[in-house]
């Protein structure tokens, strides 16, 4: 297995870690960066604390090759990302002209663009903007940082129009094979399968359905032969202690 491009997202605000938001970015940026052969390798939730947030993306910037991060970005007093930003690389903070332009493009009424809303024109020197094609407030880049906002939609849409600039490996295949069988049934079958195929990843997932325990086992690799023979050991497990495969998304290699 070739060396993985890594990545770690940090996910910014009081309201993730209070339970009041329900994070939707998480799960989309995994598949996206999947598909381009980058490892969503981390996520941390953190609060708007100042020093939270530059202590953690020094650290994550430092160790991934991609740091993405959501929230804090807005107009309100508790949006302050993109100066913490700003700190954790040792820049300034400043008016940026051409995120300026943008905002009164948005604003017909040149009173709405108030001094809350204009806070978002405010980038750290040096930062490329993320284009916001939906309500124009822009992200921006900080060297391998991404600075995103927290509103699913519109994170998604800077999202689509970064993803050019990312560099991947391999992507990762994967296959699922399942029944009605307890984990620890097969817990350490499944070791040993996992020791002989050690550039697969195997998870385990149990579950209940119509009263019955069971498991789904999702075999992740590069190679695509090695997820479908380790997948193919995983069936045959099942099938040897009497139970049905009662789901397999079916060969990934051709």
């Amino acid at each position: 297995m070739s060396d993985p491009v890594r990545a770690c997202l940090i996910i910014i605000g009081n309201e993730i870690l209070s339970g009041r938001t329900h994070d939707k970015n998480l799960p989309y940026l995994a598949e996206e960066l999947n598909k381009l052969g980058i490892r969503l390798a981390e996520t941390r939730v953190i609060p708007d604390i100042d020093t939270t947030i530059i202590e953690t993306v020094n650290e994550c910037r430092a160790k991934f090759d991609y740091v993405f991060t959501t929230g804090g970005i807005g107009p309100t007093h508790d949006d302050i990302t993109s100066p913490c930003v700003a700190r954790a690389f040792g820049v300034e903070i400043e008016l940026n002209a051409k995120a300026h332009e943008l905002l009164k493009s948005h604003y017909e009424n040149p009173a709405d663009l108030n001094d809350a809303r204009l806070r978002m024109a405010h980038i750290p020197v040096g930062a490329e903007l993320i284009d916001n094609p939906v309500s124009k407030a822009p992200g921006f880049r900080m060297e391998n940082v991404y600075v995103m906002a927290g509103v699913p939609m519109i994170m998604q849409a800077m999202f689509q129009g970064i993803k050019h600039q990312l560099t991947g490996g391999r992507p990762m295949v994967s296959r699922s094979v399942g029944g009605y069988i307890p984990e620890g049934t097969i817990a350490k079958v499944l070791g040993d399968i996992q020791h002989d195929f050690p550039d697969t990843d195997i998870g385990s997932y149990p579950f209940l359905r119509e009263g019955k325990l069971g498991t789904t086992l999702v075999v992740r690799g590069e190679e695509a032969k090695d997820v479908d023979l380790a997948s193919e050991r995983i069936r045959a497990v099942i099938v040897d202690q009497g139970r049905e495969v009662i789901e397999d998304s079916g060969p990934v290699s051709s």
